[in-house]
């Protein structure tokens, strides 16, 4: 990306990363699209962690579900870190994802956002 203009998306991308030392090796590593990262071996996926930080922060922006916003806000002044108000909030969307998918149904917006409530 350099000497090219970023999208919004790509600059919250960015601003991710730069938080993230940890995955710049991986990250720069073409061989690393293709990696599988598994629990079993000790790894996180980065490009999960990542996506799942650009999903957290998109739901921020527009409040949906309705209620995020204010929850992570206060989340995070509690920790005194958007980081890891960030990083436990993905605790609660996995959880929220996995139970949708195991039901067969939608993301339960009232759990996942009562979910985070009770880190509060």
């Amino acid at each position: 990306l350099t000497g090219s203009v970023l999208t919004p998306l790509e600059m919250m991308a960015c601003s991710w990363i730069k938080l993230h030392p940890e995955y710049h090796a991986i990250l720069s590593n073409n061989e690393a699209l293709v990696q599988e990262f598994t629990p079993e071996q000790g790894q996180t996926n980065p490009f999960l962690h990542l996506s799942m930080h650009l999903s957290i922060s998109e739901q921020i922006s527009i409040d949906q579900p309705p209620g995020i916003k204010l929850v992570a806000e206060q989340l995070s002044r509690k920790l005194d870190s958007e980081h890891e108000a960030h990083h436990q909030m993905m605790e609660c969307l996995g959880r929220a994802l996995w139970e949708s998918q195991r039901n067969g149904q939608a993301l339960d917006a009232h759990a996942y956002i009562e979910s985070i409530r009770r880190l509060i």
